[in-house]
């Protein structure tokens, strides 16, 4: 089965467990995916995160109740995950401009058709796969180990967090010269940023640095070391925006592929020499399988 099929296992496991406490482990196992890889690829697919899914969905059925059914509002509040009618209330009024109680006592009520969020049939996104892949295939390498030491920043897949940080990191690396606290430095023209230690909420390390043949006994505070493992990779040259060639690799590229992302860190490489503020000489790779 493919990429789109397993994700939509999820989505039916998804939408059985509806009215229960969200766990993302339980979601992402039904796909045969860890939490993490499955909440990159969900949000490079749909352009939105597991999380905005689950809540708007409940939104959704919850406007059904009140609009279908004489359930009491609280009920359908606690039904649908929230702790009070207030915290429900709030959402729902944020999400479609309108309190329960309004929205039921009116007999007519027109909510955007936008608001609404039905079920996901993956198969559709797999059907406009064909109109929305718009970038060169990859090249495929086998690498050996390469030892990598630098700093390492916090960021998160909520919200596309990391799009809007990485960037910063990279001017605070460069900026406050961290770069000469890297001990054994083997290749100061390449600069690496590696994406690693991954949590099930979405929570991720992105470390900038370099190739280092020290032991990573001795680095100062903020700094890590960790071995890239050997292997294949895909390898993609940046024609473009990062986010863009890093939205098509997981929203197009990999599911449409024959291969799986495996465990490990996946990270990319600037020529430092070569690049300018207008284009960077940038190539990202993807542990495969």
């Amino acid at each position: 089965m493919d990429h789109y099929g397993r994700i939509q296992l999820a989505i039916e496991h998804l939408e059985q467990h509806l009215k229960e406490p969200f766990n993302i482990k339980d979601v992402s196992g039904a796909a045969g995916f860890s939490a993490f890889h499955f909440q990159r690829l969900f949000q490079a697919i749909t352009g939105f995160t597991v999380l905005e899914y689950v809540r708007r969905r409940r939104l959704t059925e919850a406007a059904s109740a009140l609009r279908n059914t004489a359930t009491g509002v609280l009920e359908i509040a606690l039904n649908y995950g929230y702790q009070s009618q207030e915290a429900f209330t709030r959402a729902f009024d944020a999400h479609f401009g309108i309190t329960p109680a309004r929205f039921r006592k009116l007999e007519q009520v027109l909510l955007a058709e936008k608001e609404w969020q039905q079920s996901i049939d993956f198969n559709e996104y797999r059907s406009q796969l064909g109109t929305t892949f718009h970038m060169n295939p990859p090249r495929l390498v086998t690498l050996e180990p390469i030892r990598i030491t630098g700093y390492e920043y916090q960021t998160h897949l909520n919200n596309e967090q990391h799009y809007a940080e990485i960037p910063g990191f990279y001017y605070e690396f460069g900026r406050e010269q961290k770069f000469m606290k890297i001990p054994d430095r083997i290749r100061p023209d390449m600069a690496y940023g590696v994406a690693a230690h991954f949590q099930e909420d979405g929570a991720f390390s992105f470390i900038v640095g370099e190739e280092s043949a020290g032991s990573g006994d001795s680095l100062e505070p903020g700094f890590t070391s960790l071995e890239i493992p050997g292997g294949l990779y895909a390898e993609f040259v940046t024609g473009g925006s990062e986010q863009d060639v890093r939205r098509m690799i997981y929203g197009s590229w990999l599911p449409a592929s024959k291969y799986e992302r495996r465990e490990g860190p996946d990270f990319e490489v600037t020529d430092v020499w070569k690049s300018s503020p207008e284009r960077l000489d940038m190539k990202i790779y993807i542990p495969l399988k």
